[in-house]
């Protein structure tokens, strides 16, 4: 497949592999949220965090904004990685895996939809020992419980 022009290889900045092996290394960090750079060429960091509660996290996400190509601001996409903890089935305690989120709104403008779901790869395939990978298109997608149920299911 030959691919149109306009769609460029965004890369991914070496903080974003640094942030998630902070996370992935047990060290204080719950969350990152990475963003595509207002030139449309690099995943950055966005923000991390050590608060562990979701509610704000995903607060974050709904709140998220990107510009279309225009410079108009409007809803927009995320990337997201969140150490979800989760009781094991039977009564096999606490468990925790660490799940890539792709927060690609229906609403959001077709340009950053279309970068988000594009340059997706580029970043999962940075990252190395994600656990669980949510594809998120509506905000039920984003709900605790959804993503819950989603990862200890091991999808």
């Amino acid at each position: 497949m030959v691919r149109p022009p306009h769609i460029s290889q965004v890369s991914v900045a070496p903080e974003c592999i640094q942030a998630f092996n902070d996370l992935k290394l047990g060290k204080s960090t719950k969350w990152i949220i990475y963003k595509i750079s207002d030139d449309w060429k690099e995943i950055v960091v966005e923000e991390t965090s050590s608060d562990p509660d979701y509610s704000k996290f995903r607060e974050k996400l709904l709140n998220a904004k990107s510009k279309n190509k225009r410079g108009e601001e409007g809803m927009g996409g995320r990337y997201a990685v969140f150490d979800v903890e989760y009781e094991a089935e039977g009564g096999e305690g606490k468990r925790s895996k660490i799940t890539f989120i792709a927060w690609v709104p229906d609403d959001a403008p077709q340009y950053p939809r279309m970068m988000y779901s594009s340059s997706k790869d580029a970043l999962k395939r940075a990252l190395n020992g994600l656990a669980a990978d949510i594809q998120a298109n509506d905000p039920d997608d984003i709900e605790h419980d959804s993503v819950v149920q989603r990862v200890s299911k091991g999808r």
